[in-house]
């Protein structure tokens, strides 16, 4: 059984940083493109960026330049680094993964961890 599971959640001040990890256990071999996302109370689940298996990331325009997104393919692990954090950072940040293991090929998300960004 294959599990995303998210840490590295918390309260920063603004301008603060914090480091998110997504760990993959199970019977994994190989791990695609990781999403990160993130939903903030009353709004859409928001796509903060992208890994490819080979590391060619991707970001929205609303964290460029503040975000990286890394993976460890030997540590079945990907992280999400922020900086310069601000209050509309709030939100619930989840990683999403297509993953193949012993049932196929699968998409799979973590159960999130709350970041809250306030003084």
């Amino acid at each position: 059984q294959v599990q995303l599971v998210e840490s590295g959640g918390g309260l920063v001040q603004p301008g603060g940083s914090l480091r998110l990890s997504c760990l993959a256990s199970g019977t994994i071999f190989r791990i695609y493109n990781i999403h990160w996302y993130r939903q903030a109370p009353g709004k859409q689940r928001e796509l903060v960026g992208s890994i490819s298996s080979s590391g060619t990331t991707n970001y929205a325009d609303s964290v460029k330049g503040r975000f990286t997104i890394s993976r460890d393919n030997v540590a079945n692990t990907a992280y999400l680094q922020m900086n310069s954090l601000k209050p509309e950072d709030t939100a619930v940040y989840s990683c999403n993964a297509d993953i193949f293991g012993s049932q196929g090929t699968l998409n799979y998300w973590g159960q999130g961890t709350q970041v809250t960004v306030s003084s």
